[in-house]
This record gives structure tokens, sequence and C-alpha cells, in this order.
């Protein structure tokens, strides 16, 4: 009766497991270099992970260097692993219109070129119908003094990128790009959203 009793205790926390990785969802986005996007999301409350990679180009498995030429098609890109109970993808969606510039073509500050473009990628039709409305409402009140010109397109195969890329500001913190470019984002998270900040 008690290996009985284990077992069933076993497979009830398995199942639990599984029902908890099945409320996971994902989100992707670019929004220029993704050791900044990375080191924003990582902070947000309900995030469970966010992995730095490539996207939405034509061919397999990139390297950093690939990318850099942007010939690939590629765009720096963070995968967001998210928890919709306890944050929604529309909160998700806020940060990341807030977090850079989407009116700026293939370019953020001084990253410049394809793989840096403001992109989407949608996993599911009603994220593709919140980042549009989102886009249009941005488009519509002339938030930013001119158009949005965000990509809002279906996910493609996600290419991680190397692991140096990953944790990057929790790993660099005392770099120059860190200090100059990085924390300064960091600082404008603090004040927007500080309530949707991990302690």
């Amino acid at each position: 009766m008690k290996y009985l009793s284990i077992m069933i205790l076993v497979l009830l926390s398995v199942h639990s497991a599984d029902a908890q990785q099945q409320k996971l969802q994902k989100a992707t986005f670019g929004m220029g270099c993704f050791w900044c996007s990375e080191a924003l999301f990582d902070r947000l409350v309900g995030v469970k992970s966010v992995r730095s990679g490539f996207e939405g180009g034509q061919i397999a498995n990139p390297s950093y260097e690939d990318v850099c030429t942007g010939t690939t098609g590629h765009a720096e890109v963070i995968e967001v692993t998210y928890d919709p109970v306890k944050i929604s993808y529309d909160e998700l969606l806020e940060v990341f219109w807030k977090s850079h510039d989407p009116t700026t073509l293939n370019r953020q500050g001084a990253d410049v070129g394809t793989q840096y473009r403001s992109v989407v990628f949608y996993h599911t039709p009603e994220q593709k119908a919140a980042a549009e409305k989102y886009k249009a409402e941005i488009n519509k009140t002339n938030a930013y003094g001119k158009p949005a010109v965000t990509e809002i397109t279906k996910a493609q195969p996600f290419y991680l990128a190397e692991s140096y890329h990953q944790d990057y500001f929790s790993k660099n913190a005392n770099q120059p790009y860190c200090r100059l470019v990085i924390l300064p984002k960091m600082e404008k998270l603090e004040k927007i959203f500080k309530s949707k900040l991990k302690n």
C-alpha cells in the first residue's frame, strides 16, 4: 500500500509539472539588439525564461557572424516563455512598444541593419490580432510623431544564439555597451513598469 501511495504521488507531481508547462506560452519580439531586449523582459513577473536568438531568415542555424552581415534575413529576437496567468500577452506587447523606437526602419540607435528591425513574430491568431490592434492604435494616435514600421509576421523557426549572448547584461553589466545603452533602458523600465517587475 505504501508503494502504491508513493507511485500515485509521483504520477500526480509529474502530471502537475506537465500541466504547468502546458499553461506556459511563448512570445517572440525583435527590437534591436537582443542583449537589451533580454535584460528587460527577464525582469518581468510571470516571465519564466528569455532566450536570445535569430528568426525570420533564409538559412538554418545561422551564426551571430552570419546574421551580422545583414544578408541572411534574420532578426535578432528574444523568445519569451511566460505564464499568462501572471502576465498577459497585451502586457508584454506594452513593454515591447514602450521599450524601443518602432518608427525607425531596420535600426535602433547606432545599430543599423535588417537584423535590428522592429518585429513581432506571433504564435497564435490571438497574438496577431493583439499586435495589429496595438500598432493601429499607436499609428491612429500618432503616439511617436511618425508611423510605427514594426513587422507583424507569423513565427518561423527560432535559432538559439551562441551561449555568450545569453544573459549578457547580467554577466557583463560593467561593459561600456551595457552601461551606456542597456542600463538607461533598465532605468526606464523601472519607472514605467515598476509594478510588473520581479523583486
